[in-house]
C-alpha cells in the first residue's frame, strides 16, 4: 500500500492523532452509498409528520438520489454540493425547493458525521438561492362577504371562520363540534387534517403554539351556529365533504372554492389568503403583534413581525389618530 516505510509511519501517526482529537472515522463506513444511508437514516429517525415524510421522500427521489445516490458518503465533498445546488437552480427550480432539498441533504450528512461515517459534513458555507417572498393578498370585509355568499351554503361559515378567525384550511377541516363553544364564542384548535399522498391523516398541529383557543366575532359565531343547527355528536366534524365524512381539501378546492372565487370576481385567490386576511383585519382592529401571534398560532412574535410587519405602520397611524381624538375630546389643553 505504501512505497516507503516513512509514508506508512506518517499515515499511522495521522490516524492516531485523529483518534486523539475525536475526528477519526472508519474508512469502511465512508464507502456506504448515500442511497443506502438514506434508507437507514429514515428508519432510525424519530417519527415525522406524514406531510413532512412524504415531502422528504419526494425531494430525495427527485433531487438527492439522481446526483448522489450511487456515491459513497466519503466522496461527497463541499465542491460537489455547491455544484449540485447551482445545477438545481439553473434548471429553474423554485428557490424554496432548492433550499428544502439542500436542508434534507444537510440533515442526512450531519447524521453520517454523528454516526462516525465521515469526519465532517460537506453541507457548509454553500450559497443558496434567495427566496423571493410572494406578495400576500388581503380581502376587504366586503370581498369576504361576497365570497361567503358565492360559495355553497355548507361552507359559508368556513369562509368567515378563515377570514376572521385565521384558521388554516387543515384546522377547519379537522374542527369537531365539541371544539366549538357557541356560548363563549370560541373554537379550540386541537386537530388538523392533512392529505399526504392522497391519504387523510388526523393529527395535532405542527407546534405547541398551534394548539390554541380563538375568540370569534359574533357574526362568525352565528354562522357556525347555523352550520351546526342540525343535531350531531361532539366528535362529528363541523365541515364535511359533499357526501359526508371528512372534508378533503383537494376536492373542496376544485369543486367549491374555485367556482366561488370566480363568481365573486376574486380570480387567483388561494384558501390560505383567508388567513392573511384575518391577520390584516386583526391588526387594523388594533391587535398588537403578541396578540396576532397567539391567535394565529405562530411559534414566535418574531415570525409574526417578519411576515406581517409591513401592516403595522398603518395600525400605528390609527393608534395615533385615536390618541389625538382622546386629547381633543377633553378640550386639547389644560
Amino acid at each position: 500500500m505504501f512505497a516507503r516505510k516513512v509514508d506508512a509511519q506518517r499515515f499511522l501517526t495521522e490516524m492516531e492523532n485523529a483518534k486523539l482529537r475525536g475526528t477519526w472515522t472508519n474508512p469502511v463506513l465512508g464507502r456506504v452509498l448515500l442511497a443506502e444511508w438514506f434508507v437507514e437514516w429514515r428508519r432510525t429517525t424519530a417519527s415525522l409528520r406524514p406531510n413532512t415524510e412524504a415531502r422528504d421522500e419526494r425531494l430525495c427521489r427527485l433531487h438527492l438520489l439522481p446526483c448522489f445516490g450511487a456515491m459513497p458518503l466519503a466522496r461527497i465533498g463541499q465542491r460537489e454540493v455547491r455544484t449540485w445546488v447551482a445545477e438545481l437552480t439553473d434548471k429553474g427550480l423554485a428557490a424554496s425547493t432548492v433550499q428544502r432539498a439542500y436542508q434534507l441533504l444537510s440533515k442526512v450528512m450531519a447524521a453520517a458525521v454523528d454516526a462516525g461515517m465521515i469526519p465532517q459534513t460537506p453541507c457548509r458555507r454553500v450559497p443558496l438561492p434567495k427566496i423571493e417572498r410572494q406578495e400576500m393578498r388581503f380581502l376587504s370585509p366586503a370581498e369576504v362577504w361576497k365570497l361567503a355568499d358565492a360559495i355553497r351554503p355548507d361552507y359559508r361559515a368556513l369562509v368567515l371562520l378563515g377570514a376572521f378567525g385565521g384558521l388554516r384550511i387543515g384546522e377547519m377541516a379537522g374542527l369537531r363540534r365539541g371544539r366549538v363553544d357557541l356560548d363563549r364564542g370560541t373554537v379550540q384548535v386541537i386537530e388538523v387534517i392533512t392529505e399526504p399522498k392522497g391519504r387523510l391523516h388526523m393529527g395535532p398541529p405542527k407546534t405547541s403554539a398551534g394548539r390554541r383557543m380563538v375568540g370569534l366575532p359574533r357574526f362568525v359565531v352565528e354562522a357556525l351556529a347555523e352550520r351546526m343547527a342540525a343535531p350531531g355528536a361532539p366528535e362529528d366534524f363541523v365541515f364535511v365533504g359533499p357526501h359526508g365524512g371528512a372534508l378533503r381539501v383537494t376536492l373542496f378546492r376544485q369543486r367549491f372554492w374555485r367556482p366561488a372565487v370566480r363568481a365573486a370576481g376574486l380570480d387567483g385567490l388561494r384558501i390560505h389568503d383567508l388567513r392573511h386576511t384575518a391577520v390584516a383585519l386583526w391588526i387594523a382592529a388594533g391587535a398588537n403583534p403578541k396578540e396576532v401571534a397567539a391567535r394565529a398560532g405562530h411559534a414566535s412574535v418574531s415570525f409574526t413581525l417578519d411576515r406581517y410587519g409591513q401592516l403595522l405602520p398603518e395600525a400605528d397611524r390609527s393608534l395615533r389618530d385615536r390618541l389625538d381624538a382622546m386629547w381633543s375630546a377633553r378640550g386639547g389643553g389644560r
